[in-house]
């Protein structure tokens, strides 16, 4: 029998191994939630991978419902296994770069949208469609809020030095056995529940999809642009912050 919590928990560890502050982003990201929609929140997890977002919320919020929406076969199925007593849990396969994906999910509108470390894989022509496909997923006065790897061009000295910071501090925890993004996918190869799924997601995405980075200010202007009343940086570390819009 397959450990599915065991594969969850090694998805987390490896994520963390690249984001030490993750928690810290997903405890932020929670609270506006609440703030925005109460202790019962009809949430949309969006390329919501393994449930990494959709566990912490259903912890915090035993009244919330989420829907995971995703189109990484083997993701998906470390969170079938992970989830598959949790009621409260809809997962949806379903392509973001395709102009129809909403219509995959069950019937709105969603109190809140909530990702993390996965919209950069999008092109920005896709982004953009995206965000407008969000506007009209929410209810007035929901929240969107995207956590992902956001540059900061102004401060490149800033952006070196921390660089050179977590190289040395990812080398030190990889000493002790973590495994980084390669290397867990090939132990997921190796797992024989998972070899079919990985084999088709690297049919679908390669080793890494290839999207583009915005900068926070970017993201903030184009979610007004697509309906938003208000957007902007809710968290940031140097290199990665979380973005908030109300609709």
């Amino acid at each position: 029998m397959t450990d599915w919590n065991a594969w969850q928990r090694s998805w987390d560890s490896q994520q963390e191994w690249y984001l030490p502050d993750r928690e810290e982003r997903f405890r932020v990201m929670l609270d506006l939630v609440e703030a925005v929609a109460g202790p019962a929140p009809r949430v949309l997890d969006l390329a919501c991978g393994t449930g990494s977002i959709t566990e912490r919320l259903l912890a915090r919020l035993p009244g919330a419902l989420s829907v995971g929406v995703d189109q990484d076969p083997a993701l998906l199925a470390i969170a079938r296994g992970h989830f598959a007593a949790e009621p409260r849990l809809t997962l949806v396969t379903a392509d973001l770069r395709d102009g129809q994906w909403a219509t995959a999910l069950p019937p709105g509108p969603f109190d809140a949208v909530v990702t993390a470390t996965a919209l950069h894989w999008l092109r920005t022509d896709d982004l953009v469609r995206l965000y407008r496909d969000l506007a009209g997923l929410l209810r007035p006065g929901g929240v969107f809020l995207n956590a992902d790897h956001v540059p900061q061009p102004a401060t490149p000295l800033l952006n070196a030095a921390h660089a050179g910071f977590e190289r040395r501090r990812q080398q030190q925890e990889r000493s002790a056995g973590v495994l980084d993004w390669t290397s867990w996918w090939k132990a997921a190869a190796e797992e024989p529940a998972l070899t079919g799924h990985v084999a088709a997601r690297y049919a679908l995405y390669g080793e890494h999809a290839d999207g583009d980075s915005h900068p926070a200010e970017w993201h903030a202007a184009r979610l007004t642009e697509a309906g938003f009343r208000e957007a902007g940086t809710a968290w940031r570390s140097v290199s990665d912050a979380l973005v908030a819009a109300v609709r």
